[in-house]
C-alpha cells in the first residue's frame, strides 16, 4: 500500500483512506465500496491508474506517480444540485494547488486578460478541468450509484498529471513536473483531502451552490473570450459570458443572443474564433 495520507482537517472531519501503488480504477473501487453499503466519506487514492476513465466513457491514462484519487459521499440533496459538486471539486483542487504550487502559478479573481485565454498560470475549465498554461493539468468525473439502502451515492473522481501527461492524446495536456515543480501525489492528495472539507462545507449538501459557483467563475479560464463548444458534431461559436447559478455556460454570439450549455466539449484560442 502506498503512504497517502488524510489532511489534519480531513482526519478531525472523519473522513477515511483507502491508499494503493497501482489500482485499476479509483473510481470502479470506490463504486463498489458503495454497492456494498459503505457509509461515504472515504478516499480512494493510487499513484497509478491502470483502467481508468474519463468524461463519456474516455480512458484516462496515469502512469507511475500521478495522483487517481476518488471520493464515495452520500449527499442528502436533489439530484440537479449533486452534478454541481464537480465545481466543489475543481474549487477544491485550485484551492489545493495553490498550497503546494509557487506563489503565483494559481489564478486568483479575474483581473482583465489574465487566464481570458486559457493560457495563463493555472484555471479552471468548464466543466471539469484544470488548465496550466492551456495545457491540461487535471481532471474530474462523477458518476452515481445505488447504496443496498436505495440511497444515492456519489464518486468525485480526481486525476491530477504530477510527474507526467499522458502521450497521444488529442488535447494539449501538462504535469507539475514538466512545469518545474517538484511535488508528490502525496503533497498534492493531502492537501487536496483538506481543502475539499472546507469547500465541501461552503456548499452546504448544495444551499450555498451560489458561493462555490462564485469561486469558481473567479478562478475560470475563458471567461470574456471566444469558445467554441462542441456537441455531438455540431460547434456552437461565441463569447463566454458566464456560467449561471446552475453551472451551465453561457454564451453569447454575435447578435447578442445568449445560449445556455448543459454539456460539451470547449475550446478556447484560434478554434474557437475560427469560422468554417
Amino acid at each position: 500500500m502506498s503512504s497517502f495520507g488524510l489532511g489534519a482537517k480531513a482526519r478531525a472531519a472523519g473522513y477515511r483512506l483507502k491508499g494503493y501503488d497501482a489500482i485499476g480504477s479509483t473510481n470502479s473501487e470506490a463504486l463498489a465500496a458503495a454497492a456494498t453499503g459503505d457509509p461515504g466519506g472515504i478516499w480512494f487514492a493510487a499513484l497509478q491508474q491502470t483502467a481508468g476513465r474519463g468524461r463519456r466513457g474516455r480512458e484516462w491514462l496515469s502512469p507511475p506517480g500521478n495522483l487517481a484519487a476518488s471520493l464515495l459521499i452520500i449527499p442528502e440533496t436533489t439530484p440537479e444540485l449533486v452534478a454541481t459538486l464537480g465545481f466543489v471539486a475543481g474549487v477544491a483542487l485550485n484551492r489545493a494547488l495553490s498550497l503546494v504550487l509557487p506563489v503565483g502559478m494559481v489564478r486568483i479573481g479575474i483581473d482583465g486578460a489574465d487566464g481570458a485565454d486559457g493560457r495563463s498560470r493555472i484555471a479552471l475549465k468548464w466543466p471539469n478541468d484544470v488548465l496550466a498554461d492551456g495545457a491540461k493539468l487535471a481532471g474530474i468525473l462523477l458518476e452515481s450509484a445505488k447504496t443496498p439502502e436505495g440511497a444515492s451515492a456519489i464518486i468525485v473522481g480526481i486525476g491530477v498529471n504530477v510527474v507526467a501527461a499522458p502521450q497521444g492524446v488529442p488535447y494539449p495536456a501538462t504535469s507539475l513536473r514538466a512545469l518545474g515543480v517538484q511535488r508528490t501525489a502525496q503533497d498534492v492528495f493531502e492537501a487536496l483531502s483538506d481543502a475539499w472539507v472546507d469547500t465541501f462545507a461552503l456548499w452546504q449538501d448544495g444551499a450555498c451552490v451560489d458561493r462555490v459557483l462564485r469561486e469558481w467563475r473567479q478562478s475560470a479560464a475563458g471567461i470574456g473570450a471566444p469558445v467554441a463548444v462542441s456537441q455531438d458534431g455540431s460547434v456552437r461559436r461565441g463569447i463566454f459570458e458566464t456560467i449561471d447559478a446552475s453551472g451551465r455556460l453561457v454564451i453569447r454570439d454575435d447578435d447578442g443572443a445568449r445560449t445556455v450549455i448543459t454539456a460539451g466539449d470547449v475550446h478556447f484560442g484560434a478554434t474557437a474564433s475560427a469560422r468554417s
